[in-house]
């Protein structure tokens, strides 16, 4: 008989402990970002998250001799299922001991939850789906995350494919040093011609119009990404929520739009690697951590390429290198030299080709696991 036991996160202590097992997962890692609590409450808030509203999710502890030894979130997602008309169900916020007996409890009892939900198949992770942090870390253990991107033990691979996991698809993390991608002739001529032949005028964010520019930013992040594999729509309400989130530590100046007489064609978000504060401030954002994004801002070394779009019928004509010569000479004049480019499906060959024109380098990969119910 096991003596693993799985129990269901039911109180406010137990949402606590869930939260908190990433410390003794990672407290001897010096490359681990600690969340911060107050924004995994509210991501995992079925109350105030807009996601819960078309999917549904339950949370479970491991237990080991009376000793917490992993946890794990079983999700279904109905606006996923709508989408690509399958009953793919996931997992997310894994963490676990080095054990595979824990392990494998845990992923049975997602397993078992989303079967009984109808579910023919799980994959992962999600936390809690495409929209947000995504994939296991597969390559790149020697550097810290950049914002809102995974990081994980190396044994959780074995884990999963000990378990029985297969490779669903994996994830790029390109890394663009400013002076290589500014000596790429290619991107450069690209950009220049591209930008002659169209016409298109490029213009950022403007906090007075906040809410204007939402808009064109829903318009594109939809239509632009719709094809990608396990792309999910954002509803109305979640894109409002990431953009209150996202709202005070967003650089206006790295929000970009592209128009064509007058057409919205393309858009980008890109943010500063706010990890590096988010880093000493050990998951707190009270009293002190809030004044630590305005007055250490300057320690910022990396910005991330989070979004970069263009409606379908504008692509194929070199726009996405307008907005990377952009990007990067607009990261510049804030002295960001650094920035990265994630995520990218391995098999997107436009992404995968624009951040190769800029002399980009794939340094991180990051794996999504399937296995039938």
């Amino acid at each position: 008989m096991s003596s693993v036991n799985i129990r269901t996160v039911q109180s406010k202590k137990d949402l606590n402990d869930f939260l908190k097992f990433a410390w003794k997962i990672y407290r001897n890692d010096p490359y681990w970002v600690p969340p911060l609590m107050y924004d995994k409450k509210k991501i995992l808030d079925k109350n105030k998250n807009p996601f819960y509203k078309h999917a549904e999710m339950e949370l479970f502890l491991a237990e080991k001799n009376g000793e917490l030894v992993g946890r794990i979130a079983a999700v279904k997602n109905d606006l996923h299922n709508k989408y690509h008309n399958d009953k793919v169900g996931f997992f997310g916020f894994f963490e676990c001991i080095n054990d595979q007996e824990v392990a494998n409890k845990l992923f049975d009892t997602a397993k078992d939850w989303l079967k009984a939900k109808g579910m023919d198949a799980m994959r992962g992770p999600a936390n809690p789906s495409s929209n947000d942090e995504y994939g296991m870390l597969l390559d790149g253990f020697d550097d810290e995350p950049r914002l809102l991107m995974t990081y994980n033990p190396k044994y959780y691979l074995d884990l999963c494919e000990k378990y029985g996991m297969k490779k669903a698809k994996d994830l790029y993390a390109y890394k663009l040093e400013n002076e290589k991608v500014v000596s790429s002739d290619k991107l450069k001529r690209v950009a220049e011609i591209a930008a002659k032949r169209s016409g298109i005028k490029i213009s950022q964010l403007s906090m007075k119009d906040f809410a204007t520019d939402l808009e064109r930013f829903k318009f594109v992040y939809n239509k632009a990404w719709a094809p990608n594999y396990g792309f999910v729509p954002l509803t109305n309400e979640e894109i409002d929520a990431m953009a209150k989130d996202l709202k005070p530590l967003v650089e206006p100046s790295l929000v970009i739009f592209g128009e064509i007489n007058n057409e919205l064609v393309g858009a980008a978000l890109v943010m500063l690697d706010y990890n590096t504060i988010f880093k000493s401030m050990n998951g707190r954002l009270l009293p002190f951590g809030f004044l630590k994004l305005f007055t250490q801002k300057k320690k910022i070394k990396w910005c991330r390429i989070i979004t970069l779009g263009i409606i379908p019928e504008y692509q194929k004509r070199g726009l996405d290198a307008v907005f990377y010569w952009e990007i990067v000479n607009r990261a510049a004049k804030l002295g960001i030299l650094l920035g990265e480019a994630s995520w990218v499906l391995e098999d997107n060959d436009m992404m995968n080709r624009g951040a190769q024109v800029m002399n980009g380098e794939v340094y991180k990969k990051y794996r999504l696991y399937q296995v039938s119910i």
